[in-house]
């Protein structure tokens, strides 16, 4: 089971305590995967598709008990590769149907306010819990963080924009054929959403993940620097043996200052010492013991080029 669908599935069956709640959460998925219908009589009715048995009981379940309505069921194998169930509830047009529609402010011609319908911060989140449910998607936290809301519509992808606006959340819109798509890449932002929309478990499994992911990650910088720094020490201990057998093949030694002197005899004697160790034995500060190695350098930068 992938990991949108565990996230759904803890969300289809959280408990929303309010009706205003519940009521935002349908009208969402209703934007999401449903339509309105309209019979011979001008009355609507409404339908609703997925491919998902846990949100479609979801629904069915608000419908009975919130609304006094009994939707019929059709399961039909879906055309995909995967070939999932699609289940479809239908409330066919009449007076009730009517009703139930203006109640939650879907009918066509009511507009689409859903922001200020949802006048409460627990009545967005159940609003965004329902967008997932009916559109979402979310990566595994195992790879790159990317949470999307798939809709035909762009003043619903814009109301969902708002919601999570609301949240201190920054959402992306984009379009992609005739779909547009609400998304965040964000790891803290896709955390929050799990969180606000009341995924909790969810939310604590993608967070361990993350850490895991972060100390791993510090670990291999931390790694490479240090792999790197190592690889920095070994070569300017390999050039500065070679500076010093360059000057040892030209002149003679005994005519050098005694620090210098001092220094060449160290790293000979240590080739595999980084700077630091060497500063130690010697009991000179590093940058006293850097700036020898430059004299070290300059003097066989004069011997370049010729034989000994």
């Amino acid at each position: 089971m992938s990991f949108t669908e565990n996230v759904k599935n803890e969300l289809a069956r959280l408990t929303r305590p309010t009706l205003a709640e519940r009521r935002a959460e349908l009208l969402a998925l209703l934007r999401m995967s449903g339509s309105a219908v309209t019979g011979m009589s001008g009355a609507w009715g409404v339908e609703f598709s997925t491919s998902s048995s846990a949100v479609a009981r979801r629904v069915l379940v608000s419908l009975k008990k919130d609304f006094l309505l009994v939707p019929s069921v059709m399961v039909r194998q879906g055309r995909r590769l995967r070939k999932k169930n699609v289940y479809t509830l239908t409330v066919p047009p009449s007076r009730a149907g009517s009703e139930f529609l203006l109640s939650i402010g879907f009918l066509p011609m009511t507009g689409m306010e859903d922001a200020a319908r949802c006048a409460t911060a627990e009545e967005k989140r159940a609003y965004l819990a329902g967008a997932f449910l009916g559109g979402g998607s979310i990566s595994r936290p195992q790879s790159d963080y990317h949470l999307e809301m798939v809709t035909q519509s762009y003043r619903f992808a814009g109301e969902i924009r708002e919601m999570m606006h609301a949240f201190q959340m920054n959402p992306r819109l984009t379009d992609r054929k005739n779909d547009y798509i609400v998304y965040i890449k964000d790891g803290d932002e896709a955390s929050s959403f799990l969180q606000i929309t009341g995924a909790v478990q969810s939310y604590m499994e993608f967070e361990n993940v993350r850490v895991m992911k972060d100390m791993r990650n510090q670990v291999n910088r931390q790694v490479n620097c240090e792999t790197a720094n190592l690889q920095k020490s070994v070569n300017a201990a390999v050039q500065q043996m070679h500076q010093i057998r360059k000057i040892r093949e030209h002149m003679d030694e005994r005519l050098l200052p005694g620090k210098l002197r001092e220094t060449m005899e160290l790293r000979m004697a240590h080739p595999n010492a980084t700077l630091s160790e060497l500063s130690e034995l010697c009991g000179v500060s590093k940058s006293g013991l850097a700036h020898r190695f430059q004299k070290i350098r300059a003097l066989a930068g004069r011997f370049d080029g010729e034989e000994p």
